[in-house]
């Protein structure tokens, strides 16, 4: 995708909460359940740690989009949250968590393998000996849609319709989409690409960074995991005896 840029815009942040998804109660309650303290990959606005930080437990972030933490900041409560800005991948707070947790498909924002192993590596030196690293991810079913390209109607209404254009490389697992509003105000883009990766290429991403799986659900309130879910919810803790990096 030509011109992408990988950062959230002014524009996205405004109106990243416009949409929620309806699960943040049952995610808040999941998470809520691993410790007193927690640390966010890509933190964004906060749209789920500031409700957990109210569930009583203390919240550190990660961002790399300095207006997705100004969004934050502007609502209740945000200005109490510690962010340090940077990759993921890479950077650190110097603490340690019984939870580190990623959501919202947001690896897949890390567009090599080895970035995304980086993250687990990441993950694991920001745990006490007995935390867990928790992802939410979608499992990538886009490899069978016929000329791994297709566009979803995602809105139809009397004056715009939404449409999701995507693309899929199988070659290099790259997914690059377009959220495109056509309405009476004019045509608005949102564009975001990604790297798609399957639950078991996870478990062993885990595994070079020290790390193996403890529990996978289906979703936020522990359904089962089976062959039709559309999203995987994994927790992963350290594997005693292995050193980690």
């Amino acid at each position: 995708m030509k011109g992408f840029n990988p950062s959230f815009s002014p524009e996205t942040a405004k109106n990243y909460d416009n949409s929620p998804r309806g699960d943040e109660a049952e995610t808040v309650r999941f998470l809520a359940a691993f410790g007193r303290s927690a640390l966010e990959f890509a933190i964004g606005t906060g749209r789920i740690a500031l409700p957990l930080k109210e569930s009583g437990v203390e919240v550190d972030g990660v961002e790399l989009s300095p207006d997705m933490v100004a969004r934050m900041r502007e609502k209740p409560g945000g200005d109490d949250i510690d962010v340090v800005m940077g990759d993921m991948s890479s950077v650190g707070t110097g603490r340690t968590y019984p939870l580190v947790y990623l959501v919202y498909n947001t690896i897949t924002n890390l567009l090599t393998q080895d970035d995304q192993v980086r993250c687990f590596e990441n993950a694991a030196r920001h745990l006490t000996a007995d935390g867990v690293f928790v992802i939410e991810c979608g499992v990538p079913s886009w490899a069978a849609r016929q000329r791994h390209q297709f566009i979803d109607v995602e809105a139809v209404e009397v004056d715009h319709v939404e449409l999701d254009v995507n693309r899929y490389d199988p070659v290099t697992q790259l997914l690059d989409e377009n959220h495109v509003h056509i309405g009476a105000d004019g045509i608005r883009f949102g564009a975001i690409r990604q790297r798609l990766s399957y639950p078991s290429e996870f478990d062993l991403m885990a595994r070079i960074a020290g790390l193996r799986l403890r529990e996978r659900h289906g979703g936020w309130n522990g359904e089962p995991f089976v062959a039709d879910s559309r999203r995987h919810v994994s927790v992963y803790e350290p594997d005693v005896g292995r050193v980690r990096s």
